[in-house]
């Protein structure tokens, strides 16, 4: 019979892995002795029943380390049980709560859905800006776009376009690479009688390689069909385009599709989600060599061959590192490659500058165009994106734990009662914890409802040019969320935890939930003020970004270009001659003069921030004219600055009177005559136009400046030759009374029965034109009022919640101020004063932020300075407006109380 220790060892509980070593010891002993007596019991001397008893234990350290295994698993499965046990007790326990207090838990819940909200959409859309690779592509770390960079005037460019025989130069001349790729995205006329410019994208066969691509129907091009000169019409449509054109039928296999002058043999249909490098997806893939004979600009029927010399830079290149080959291995190769490349080049183009001089060198950068080296708007607008969507999630959970601080102040007496009831302060800590991480996790299910309805209309608002393909919500979007909930949940829930264990049980039992009720924790005053803080931060900058909109929106550009538009002739293949295309030129312009609603049209051959000629020019008696800047060529006819609302500063400008055998005639701008003839008259000065053996085109008028390239400091150099002397023009001016483009469509139905053949016209407005030039100051003014607008909404409940709390907390203060005879009014002053006081705190801490963030945020404005003191004062006049108004329901309502059910109440 067992003794009793042995009974005891049937009761026993391991808590550790001390009590399980012990045990098991203990119970190996034992059962070692129980062995010896029995022995003993038979018969046997102590000595010979302890040998016996050994050698039928055996190896006891191999046996003891077995069941101390055992025992140490059995353990740690129950406390896993344990523990699995205790968090549905506690999320039950959270339910049960939140239904007590349905529009508590709805306040958190929104909140934090707003928060996480805003952060999971603009983490989708930096994603795919900045760390997502494109689809289908294996092993994108090794998989880079390639850049080429010289040294100009002392300042390095990278270039990602080339010529394709640059594209040739680095294939053979490079051995770190296993594939390489060129490609080109125009766009260009899809259909036929009712053609769309869509995005078609022309690669190379070993396109393919790069990419683990297998068509959901038909096959892809290979080598073969995109063989120079002319390969063969073969296209691989993307997936949206089947689904849109062709109704997702897989019988358009063989058939055929028009892209520019050529019927395209469909071949293969594309992935879903299959872009290629492109943020949209094109409508078709065809081969380079194919598409570049097809294409109607820079090259095609009577142009230069895209083949040879260097001369037009359209390609980009991407290639895959072989396998063991560094990105500084890969980038040297590429380099040399390159300078025997520039070589070639320089002995073609003898005005480049030496190597020495130009130190070329290759970049092998990242696959992702917003990491490389010439990033765009769109990456400096998604890091701004970052902060500020940052920014507003911790004003949303500063204000959630607000809620949570003043709830846990009410529930100080519940907490008194079960921490004397002997539930542990640590299970407390962490049954609070999960209570507010459930409030995070309700909060982020809305959150990605919110992101999932929202993404597109913030991504159209704030990066146009950006579309995501597939379903807004996956596994990446889903994990950040996952993280941002749990961090949120942490945050918010830690204090009101801390707060709670702290908790004195004996004073809180005897004092009841009055002690203390009027003081306000400092905790909570610091979450107030750096709510109001982070706002007045938000809505500076929103208020700079406004003013520089606004600065940007009253510059004189030179030209009227809210009413103007751009039309351009595509022939589509359709061949004219020079004297042709003039008369063409010339119907379209009259066709367009006769248009209800149009205030005027002229050929024109430069379009700002668009498109513009340069040409050299030559004075004489002047040397090195052209080393004073870029002179940009117009070739326009008359009426052309009334059409384009230029201002003629002296002199006149093009008429009919400048026809073929008519002295020539040229106008140029008011800096153009400032800086060939400085200190002298223009009027009547010879600018002979390519050569100077060309014949002098005398300056008849000065015209004001226009913007050609940038808003801040354009060079200004423009000149105006007249279209029939010069026979340049690229296009056609049109006025309308109408601003923005309303008329845009009147105007191509109109001018495109002047096309011959299957050419057509499009139809631009210079509005349109000018959106990415302003689109920086559209999007900081778009986004910070955007966000600035949320936070003070956020701020604002919170404060307004704080207060209503504090009112209800202080409802026996209140009681007996009344009882000794304070006015309503004093009352309404008291809360009053203690809201505008944390507002008067946050906006000093908020004003001080946003100087001392000026200097990063300078250089991103426009002629508006960081501290400027119209902003700052509006901006807190709006939130003592906006406090004023969180603060008067919960002082009317303390205004309002009844000092005898105060009194009685505790």
């Amino acid at each position: 019979m067992p003794g009793r220790d042995g009974f005891r060892r049937l009761f026993r509980l391991d808590r550790g892995d001390r009590d399980v070593d012990r045990s098991v010891r203990d119970e190996l002993a034992f059962h070692f002795e129980m062995a010896v007596a029995d022995l003993v019991a038979s018969g046997m001397t102590a000595a010979d029943a302890r040998l016996e008893a050994e050698r039928r234990f055996g190896d006891v350290g191999r046996t003891r380390h077995r069941l101390e295994t055992i025992d140490r698993a059995r353990v740690a499965e129950g406390r896993r049980v344990e523990q699995w046990r205790n968090i549905l007790h506690d999320l039950r326990f959270a339910l049960r709560m939140l239904r007590r207090q349905p529009g508590f838990a709805a306040a958190v819940i929104l909140t934090l859905a707003l928060g996480i909200g805003a952060n999971t959409t603009i983490f989708g859309i930096v994603d795919r800006l900045l760390f997502r690779p494109p689809a289908l592509l294996p092993n994108p770390d090794h998989v880079h776009r390639l850049y080429f960079a010289r040294t100009d005037n002392g300042r390095e460019f990278a270039a990602a376009n080339v010529s394709y025989q640059r594209y040739l130069d680095v294939v053979n001349g490079t051995s770190a690479f296993a594939s390489m790729a060129a490609f080109w995205t125009p766009r260009m006329a899809v259909g036929r009688d009712n053609a769309n410019e869509m995005r078609v994208t022309m690669a190379t066969a070993s396109f393919w390689q790069v990419f683990d691509v297998t068509p959901v129907a038909g096959r892809l091009f290979t080598a073969v069909e995109d063989s120079p000169p002319a390969g063969e019409p073969v296209a691989v449509l993307s997936w949206p385009f089947w689904q849109a054109t062709f109704g997702g039928r897989r019988d358009v296999l063989g058939t055929r599709v028009r892209i520019g002058r050529v019927d395209y043999t469909i071949i293969g249909v594309a992935p879903r989600g299959f872009w290629g490098l492109e943020q949209t997806a094109p409508a078709a893939f065809i081969p380079l060599s194919s598409g570049a004979d097809n294409f109607h600009g820079p090259f095609g029927p009577g142009r230069p061959s895209w083949r040879q010399g260097y001369g037009f830079n359209w390609l980009q290149i991407f290639a895959r590192r072989k396998e063991g080959v560094s990105i500084d291995a890969s980038t040297s190769d590429l380099t040399a490659a390159f300078k025997r490349s520039y070589a070639l080049q320089a002995a073609e183009q003898h005005h480049l500058p030496p190597a020495d001089v130009a130190r070329p060198r290759a970049i092998v950068g990242s696959i992702l165009t917003e990491r490389g080296p010439n990033q765009g708007t769109n990456s400096k607008v998604a890091l701004w994106l970052i902060g500020v969507s940052a920014i507003v999630l911790i004003i949303a959970c500063a204000n959630v734990g607000n809620l949570l601080l003043a709830r846990a102040v009410r529930r100080r007496r519940e907490i008194a009662v079960r921490l004397a009831l002997g539930i542990s302060r640590t299970r407390l800590f962490s049954q609070l914890l999960v209570e507010s991480t459930l409030l995070a996790a309700l909060g982020a299910a809305g959150g990605l409802a919110l992101a999932r309805w929202g993404a597109g209309l913030l991504g159209s608002v704030l990066l146009p040019d950006l579309t995501t393909p597939g379903s807004v919500i996956d596994s990446r979007l889903l994990l950040f969320t996952s993280l941002a909930a749990a961090a949120a949940g942490f945050v918010t829930g830690l204090a009101p935890a801390l707060q709670a264990v702290r908790l004195d049980v004996t004073t809180m039992l005897h004092g009841g939930a009055r002690d203390g009720a009027s003081h306000r924790s400092p905790v909570q005053l610091g979450l107030l003020v750096m709510q109001g803080a982070l706002s007045t931060l938000l809505l500076v900058g929103a208020g700079l970004f406004m003013r520089s909109l606004h600065n940007v929106r009253d510059v004189r550009l030179g030209f009227d270009a809210d009413r103007l538009s751009f039309v351009a002739p595509v022939m589509r293949g359709v061949v004219l001659s020079a004297a042709e295309t003039s008369r063409l030129h010339e119907r379209l312009t009259g066709a367009a003069r006769v248009i209800p609603g149009v205030d005027g049209a002229s050929r024109t051959e430069s379009v700002p921030f668009y498109w513009d000629n340069e040409d050299n020019i030559f004075i004489p008696g002047r040397d090195s004219v052209n080393k004073l800047g870029s002179f940009v060529q117009q070739s326009v006819s008359p009426g052309y600055f009334a059409t384009a609302g230029t201002r003629i500063l002296h002199g006149r400008g093009i008429t009919d009177e400048d026809r073929p055998g008519a002295p020539r005639a040229v106008v140029v701008s008011r800096m153009m005559a400032a800086t060939l003839w400085p200190a002298q008259e223009a009027i009547g000065k010879c600018v002979k136009v390519s050569a100077d053996t060309m014949p002098c085109n005398h300056v008849v008028g000065i015209a004001e400046d226009i913007k050609q390239f940038s808003l801040r400091d354009d060079p200004g150099l423009e000149y105006y030759l007249a279209a029939a002397q010069a026979d340049a023009t690229f296009g056609v001016y049109v006025r309308t009374s109408a601003r923005g483009g309303a008329s845009a469509e009147t105007i191509r139905r109109a001018l495109q029965r002047e096309m011959p053949g299957v050419s057509y016209v499009t139809v631009t407005p210079l509005s349109q034109i000018l959106e990415p030039v302003t689109l920086p100051w559209q999007l900081g003014a778009t986004m910070f009022t955007m966000f600035g607008g949320l936070a003070l909404l956020v701020a604002a409940v919170g404060l307004y919640s704080v207060l209503a709390y504090g009112v209800a907390q202080r409802s026996r203060e209140i009681g007996v101020r009344v009882a000794l005879g304070a006015r309503p009014r004093d009352v309404v002053t008291l809360v009053l004063r203690e809201g505008l006081g944390i507002s008067l705190g946050a906006i000093a801490l908020g004003v001080v932020t946003a100087l001392l963030a000026g200097r990063w945020l300078a250089p991103l404005l426009f002629s508006v300075s960081p501290r400027d003191p119209v902003t700052y004062g509006t901006v807190a006049l709006v939130l003592l407006l906006v406090t004023v108004i969180a603060c008067l329901a919960p002082a009317q309502r303390a205004a309002r109380t009844d000092p005898n059910i105060a009194l009685r109440a505790e």
